[in-house]
């Protein structure tokens, strides 16, 4: 653990302050300092950013000590000044301080530098409590706020089903504020805490018993465990030790990604958590840089070469002890070191590096007139605002991400979902399985992709969703694409002998219209099948509202010119003229605006999305298109169904004019169908688990589009195909209406 201080230089300060260096190494420690360096080395040939000025450093390391911190926090402010030389024409005072990596270790420090108004920037400390400007005024951070990440947790418990959930937490500002941050969360969310326990500095081997005792015997199976990876690793140990296998652990962001020793009982314990972590960044040239060490330049390079290789570089060791050559390859080594695919830190790091320079550069560039201060002035005296520049600070760095702080000091919240899987090796594999991102609406911030994820105890959940490759997926795209083919079919037998009467009658305009809307009918079921999509989610349900409230909007256009052509044959009765052709097209129109506005208000408001569902089954995902807001879909349902009732009953009530072709019964048989599906569709909709939803959802559009189709149409064919003498104006017209309605 250590820190940086940054000097304004006309040439850059190098060297490493090695005499705090100590022997107990810490490879990420190493790998994060070299990140400082690469950022700074970075800066400092960039002829756009400070040019002309150069940035110096000192480094730090507190060697896991609060003590020591403070201690090492106070001596740059004790040095003695330094003399210009031939090197460096001008020396400046202190502007910032990048560390720590522990939220214990950022307050200790920060109370060094707060009196001085010197800014200092953590690139991991996460603790909510550091937030608060009334106590850390000069503090700010480039890694979010636990707040974010305890909210993050509970969608995620939430997302995946489990209500009912245990929490671990270490016994300071960082877990107390990061559980009670979760259960305030879980309880928004409907998330019940069983127990929360929290692990205390020098905790004995009979109180972690106590502990895991009473973890293994609850009957919360979701355990969260809120705590640093130090102390996650001592508690793992303690785990493997008791057994206590199948329970499904949740992880914060501090150990969801720290490398852990290849041990196959640690993956028998925490193989299958998931939980947040920082999102990764491929820095350009970061990785070359990392993979250059010379092992001879300062104690912490050699100590990690040794480390590394295993070897001595020291030609005096006994001839027992294999001796490094100095020319090792650390391409060939598989370390949490050179891993590009974890250079979360090192992001945050390279950011805060990055933020500090902009900052200086935002007040050493600064003109007369064009300052932040009052009557656009600048800083008049450079050493106290760097603060406030830095504050303002707002850039993208080269490979995309967007750096600034908001009024807590915090950056913009984002992170990474991950699963931990097995890896060869016996190494555990961190695979990213969704993110998280809060500015998304409500109940789309968490994001899954399509992998495989793995639970307690390695078991693979399989992601299930109604496919076209399955047996019951085929037979229904089969019977949708054989229903629009019959539709298609109808409308060639009714355009061939379009100046027939049968046609004719009723309005063909209307009659082609609905048989369209049915084709779209039985292939809107075609969307219904398949992996959801953020695109498929919106057009299935949609479609389907539009689609049929066009079909029904048409027949109940049919069923009104029924009921208004017999009464226009009463004497001195000219109603027709109040519902022509035009009238009709219009009715049509209005009724199918009405769907298209409700559909359009709910995407607008809360559209349906993909959504994994883990409530049906243990060993299975179903993935399924979440309606978004169920009082649209019903609305959606309701209005066609009140369409289909007025329709019905108009129909019923012209079902006995006297007509040798009434269409107003065959409309009724219809509109019976199409209630009867639609009515035990709701029931059985909502007592289908997983794809068999999908699956009921679809028949009952089949069902009542089959149904429309054969009884409206089906008997005009057959008089078409097989009766031709009937198909005559006189037969048609052979009854008049005896009594009025």
């Amino acid at each position: 653990m250590f820190f940086i201080y940054f000097q304004m230089r006309i040439r850059i300060l190098t060297g490493y302050a090695t005499k705090y260096l100590f022997k107990i190494f810490n490879e990420r420690e190493f790998q994060n300092a070299k990140t400082m360096i690469f950022a700074i080395e970075e800066i400092n040939n960039n002829s756009n950013l400070l040019p002309g000025v150069s940035l110096g450093y000192k480094m730090y390391d507190a060697c896991t000590s609060i003590h020591l911190s403070i201690k090492r926090a106070l001596a740059p402010l004790n040095e003695p000044g330094e003399q210009p030389n031939q090197t460096c024409s001008r020396i400046t005072p202190l502007h910032a301080v990048i560390g720590m990596s522990s939220t214990s270790y950022t307050q200790a420090v920060a109370s060094v530098f707060q009196p001085f108004q010197i800014p200092q920037i953590s690139y991991f400390s996460t603790c909510g409590c550091l937030s608060d400007k009334t106590k850390y005024p000069t503090l700010l951070r480039t890694v979010s706020s636990d707040f974010h990440q305890s909210r993050a947790l509970a969608q995620l418990v939430k997302y995946f089903g489990w209500n009912w959930v245990g929490t671990v937490r270490t016994d300071n500002d960082y877990g107390n504020d990061g559980v009670a941050a979760f259960a305030q969360a879980a309880q928004e969310e409907g998330i019940c805490i069983e127990y929360s326990v929290a692990i205390t500095n020098g905790m004995t081997r009979q109180n972690y018993i106590k502990l895991i005792t009473l973890i293994k015997q609850a009957s919360a199976k979701v355990v969260l465990a809120f705590l640093p990876a130090v102390d996650m690793k001592a508690f793992l140990d303690q785990l493997v030790l008791e057994n206590a296998t199948g329970l499904q652990w949740v992880g914060n962001l501090s150990w969801m990604t720290k490398r852990l020793p290849v041990n196959i009982e640690y993956f028998k314990i925490l193989g299958g958590a998931i939980g947040m972590a920082l999102p990764n960044a491929i820095i350009p040239g970061l990785r070359e840089y990392l993979l250059n060490v010379n092992p001879y330049r300062d104690a912490y390079s050699k100590e990690f070469w040794e480390t590394t290789f295993a070897c001595s570089l020291n030609t005096t060791d006994s001839l027992k002890v294999n001796k490094c050559t100095g020319s090792e390859n650390l391409r060939n080594v598989n370390s949490e070191y050179t891993d590009e695919k974890e250079f979360r830190v090192p992001n945050c790091i390279y950011k805060a590096v990055y933020a500090v320079a902009h900052a200086l550069h935002n007040l050493y560039t600064c003109k007369t007139g064009q300052g932040p201060f009052t009557n656009n002035t600048c800083a008049n005296n450079f050493q106290t605002e760097v603060l406030h520049y830095l504050k303002k600070v707002n850039f993208t760095t080269m490979y995309g991400d967007h750096v600034y702080f908001d009024v807590n000091g915090d950056p913009e919240p984002r992170y990474e979902i991950i699963n931990w899987q097995q890896g060869e090796g016996g190494l555990i594999k961190y695979v990213t399985v969704g993110t998280y991102d809060p500015s998304s609406p409500q109940g789309q911030q968490i994001k899954m992709n399509n992998v495989t994820i793995i639970w307690a105890g390695g078991q693979t959940a399989d992601i299930e969703f109604l496919s076209f490759g399955e047996i019951m997926g085929s037979l229904l795209v089969v019977i949708s694409l054989f229903g629009a083919c019959i539709t298609m079919f109808i409308i060639l037998v009714f355009f061939y002998y379009r100046d027939t009467p049968v046609v004719r009658a009723n309005n063909s305009e209307i009659s082609f219209l609905l048989l369209f809307s049915l084709s779209l009918c039985f292939l809107c079921s075609l969307t219904f099948i398949g992996q959801p999509s953020d695109w498929s989610c919106m057009l299935r349900h949609t479609a389907f509202g539009i689609t049929f409230a066009l079909c029904i909007s048409c027949i109940l256009a049919k069923t009104i010119v029924v009921l208004m052509a017999f009464r226009a044959t009463l004497p001195g009765n000219n109603i027709m003229k109040w519902f022509g052709p035009s009238q009709q097209r219009l009715s049509v129109a209005s009724f199918t605006l009405m769907q298209v506005l409700i559909c359009l208000l709910w995407l607008i408001l809360s559209p349906p999305f993909p959504y994994k569902n883990f409530k049906y089954y243990k060993e299975r995902i179903i993935l399924e298109c979440d309606l978004g807001s169920s009082v649209a879909f019903y609305s959606v349902l309701g209005y066609i169904g009140f369409l289909s009732a007025i329709c019905f009953i108009l129909a019923f009530l012209a079902r006995n004019l006297p007509d040798n072709f009434n269409e107003a019964k065959f409309i009724t048989f219809s509109m019976l169908i199409f209630c009867a599906v639609w009515i035990s569709f709701i029931p059985a909709y909502i007592s289908s688990p997983g794809k068999y939803t999908v699956a009921v959802e679809i028949f009952a559009i089949l069902a009542s589009s089959f149904g429309l189709l054969f009884c409206i149409f089906a008997p005009k064919c057959y008089v078409i195909i097989f009766k031709p003498y009937k198909n005559t104006k006189k037969h048609l017209m052979g009854k008049m209406p005896s009594k009025s309605l």
